[in-house]
């Protein structure tokens, strides 16, 4: 079976390369072991975020009165919560069969293995094998799984990963949620506001540590105000599962702690999938787990590419995207601009949540530029008071010389969905200045965005 393009893995990297490569006019196959949507449309960024959703109606539910609303009573129905979410997943995937049709894409279920002369061995569930042959290249995008550290071997009961944790056939009373990335807080803020007891436990200093220290300070707040219990600067040393439940030995700057829970989940990050794929046999060029790449995503054997989370760089759904297009763009003769890995928004989806794009204040200081910070809280938003939504802020950093955002912090209801202005900003390079004059709408939680710049140049209106 001969092609254009074959594209192994097919997650928001492999299935976005493949269509935008049938766009363009080549013959495509697209290599799937599992179920079409990769891991991000079946059990990471869309089932949690339906879980996200059922908690945030739930936490609605249980504070209606704040809204002149009379509730009797309500439950969270666990079961109910984890069925939608499968739901939501399964409707996804359905629709991405229907784009590869839509689009003449070859689906070819099975695992694929690399090899010689741009080919691709494909082996079916019933071990039948079939070769695939890529005139042009072929492209892996095989993503990543949960990583399992030393001390937390996951069995898939007691300690589990991300998978696990959204189809648990009980809600457990008891959580302890290891590692404070998106992964972990998101989990920890939907059992929580379920009715579970969850401690994290973060080895660095700060929750979210990739965030400003302003935003990781204000999530750990929000989040203690929630009741959950927050440890930081501590490590899980052991966890003791001999018993009914769990006993978790935490080292913490005060001694080592005890915790009994009925569930550890293992939330410390991904490692790649590049096991077994033929890399080897290739000699292409692995380092510290990630397939090394030029900036159109060639590897150093000529006619393979590698996107996504296999490759250095952010591990984010939207990331994998753009490099694809990027790369099956500039297979196709194109010009494609190299991606700006400076200028890629991040986003956590637990309550409150939070956004970022650029450099943090801190980072930006070590870098050498003299800055303007500019912060206004959502508490003197219109809009935040009314929707009964005041957590956060908004806390833009300037260079002072030129007026350049260097980045832009966010935390609050809602600021996943205002990132993108900031990247559009950092994008068409506006200045500060030029933002403060940008009208936005009233009342929004957008404006916070306006008066942060504001603040910044001593303009600020509404604090």
């Amino acid at each position: 079976m001969s092609y254009d393009i074959i594209v192994v893995g097919s997650g928001p990297g492999g299935y976005v390369t493949a269509i935008r490569a049938s766009q363009l006019g080549l013959k495509t196959a697209i290599v799937e072991r599992e179920s079409l949507g990769g891991i991000c449309l079946n059990w990471g960024c869309i089932p949690t975020k339906a879980l996200l959703k059922s908690a945030n109606v739930y936490e609605y539910l249980q504070h209606a009165a704040d809204y002149g609303i009379k509730i009797k009573e309500s439950s969270a129905d666990f079961d109910a919560m984890i069925k939608r979410s499968r739901n939501v997943a399964d409707g996804m995937s359905k629709g991405i069969q229907f784009l590869m049709k839509k689009n003449k894409i070859d689906v070819v279920k099975g695992v694929g293995v690399i090899k010689p002369g741009k080919t691709v061995e494909v082996t079916d569930e019933k071990g039948e094998k079939n070769t695939l042959t890529a005139a042009k290249g072929v492209i892996i995008a095989t993503g990543a799984r949960s990583r399992e550290l030393p001390n937390l071997p996951q069995d898939g009961k007691k300690i589990i990963g991300y998978r696990q944790a959204m189809t648990l056939e009980s809600q457990p009373k008891k959580l302890v949620v290891v590692g404070s990335g998106a992964i972990g807080v998101e989990f920890a803020y939907f059992y929580n506001a379920i009715g579970t007891e969850v401690t994290i436990v973060e080895y660095m200093p700060n929750i979210v540590p990739v965030e400003d220290d302003d935003v990781s300070k204000q999530l750990e707040k929000s989040f203690k105000k929630a009741g959950i219990n927050v440890l930081t600067n501590a490590s899980v040393e052991s966890v003791d599962t001999s018993g009914k439940g769990c006993v978790v030995s935490i080292k913490t700057s005060k001694g080592e702690e005890k915790i009994e829970c009925d569930v550890v989940l293992s939330a410390a990050g991904v490692t790649t999938n590049i096991e077994n794929i033929g890399l080897e046999e290739l000699g292409i060029v692995v380092d510290k787990g990630r397939i090394l790449v030029n900036e159109y995503y060639q590897t150093n054997h000529p006619g393979y590419y590698a996107i996504g989370d296999v490759v250095p760089g952010p591990a984010l759904a939207h990331v994998a995207s753009a490099e694809g297009i990027i790369c099956v763009e500039k297979i196709a003769g194109h010009q494609p601009e190299p991606l700006d890995y400076g200028n890629i928004p991040g986003c956590t989806y637990c309550s409150p949540e939070v956004a970022s794009v650029g450099m943090t204040e801190k980072a930006a200081k070590e870098a050498g530029y003299e800055v303007k910070v500019g912060k206004f809280p959502f508490s003197a938003s219109g809009k935040a008071s009314a929707a009964g939504a005041n957590d956060g802020f908004v806390k833009l950093i300037f260079d002072a010389k030129y007026g350049e955002l260097l980045g832009g912090h966010m935390i609050g209801a809602n600021v996943t969905e205002m990132v993108a202005e900031l990247v559009a900003v950092r994008k068409l390079e506006t200045t500060g200045e030029e933002l403060i004059r940008t009208v936005h709408p009233h009342p929004t939680m957008s404006e916070a965005i306006m008066e942060a710049a504001a603040a910044a140049y001593g303009e600020v209106i509404h604090l």
